[in-house]
């Protein structure tokens, strides 16, 4: 039963399909789920959310303990501000983390509890290296992945594209969605590896407009402190980049200062 939880999160399942499945009355059930939520929450892994009504049952909910949340940000840092990975031009090689399955699990749940109470119904990104943050933030939600393109593909259908100005090389880009992706009136979380001037985060927003969605959110896993003020407003970074310097050979990388408070 722990295992099935934990493998949906958020996905609602009814007392009547684990007394099904395991031919157990539902009492038993109860005391099981009782047991499973005490363990959880002791140990910071999450906790069991119960829904009331015909429709209940229970979900799993992923939460991030804030002490072991902190502990793994900054051990991020740490592994991020080897020298080793500055990389011509000032820039900072991550993609091994990014793509390294047991860091994107931990990355999409700490990003996934911060947005939980927004209730997004989709989370969208542009192509290509925030496809596999978007994928394990909407795993820990419970909800679909939506990624935008550069080019458009004759194979998706109808699209709707804008253009937009990219921050890091100030130069006008192309960001297109098919027609049939995303519903009228639903409601977004956008999540992104990196964010310099915030111009591809306003082109998803400007993006989401043509499809008349909400912005519930928007993440990204590094932020850069300068400029300070970006071009889009209230997001959330689990880090941010200070400085890389090629002449100097150093990297100052720290934690976002909510991760240390909450």
């Amino acid at each position: 039963m722990t295992r099935i939880l934990c493998s949906h999160p958020n996905q609602i399942f009814t007392l009547h399909d684990f007394s099904e499945l395991f031919q157990s009355a539902k009492s038993t059930v109860c005391e099981d789920i009782a047991i499973i939520r005490d363990t959880l929450l002791e140990f910071g892994l999450g906790d069991l959310e119960s829904i009331t009504g015909a429709g209940g049952g229970v979900r799993f909910i992923p939460l991030a303990d804030n002490r072991d949340r902190a502990d793994y940000i900054h051990k991020l840092c740490t592994t991020l501000c080897d020298p080793n990975r500055i990389l011509p031009g000032g820039y900072l090689y991550m993609s091994d983390l990014l793509y390294e399955p047991k860091h994107l699990c931990r990355i999409g749940e700490i990003l996934a509890a911060e947005f939980l109470s927004s209730k997004p119904d989709f989370v969208i990104t542009v192509e290509t290296k925030g496809i596999p943050v978007a994928i394990m933030t909407a795993f820990a939600l419970g909800c679909p992945v939506v990624a935008a393109g550069r080019d458009g593909q004759i194979t998706e259908g109808p699209l709707v594209s804008i253009n937009y100005v990219a921050s890091s090389s100030r130069r006008m880009q192309t960001m297109s969605l098919p027609k049939r992706a995303i519903k009228e009136g639903s409601r977004a979380l956008i999540i992104d590896d990196f964010m310099k001037g915030g111009g591809t985060a306003r082109g998803m927003v400007q993006l989401l407009k043509e499809f008349k969605v909400d912005v519930a959110g928007i993440g990204v896993v590094i932020a850069t402190r300068e400029p300070r003020v970006k071009l889009v407003s209230n997001y959330t970074s689990l880090m941010v980049l200070e400085e890389v310097s090629e002449k100097e050979n150093r990297i100052r990388l720290s934690p976002s200062e909510w991760i240390a408070v909450n």
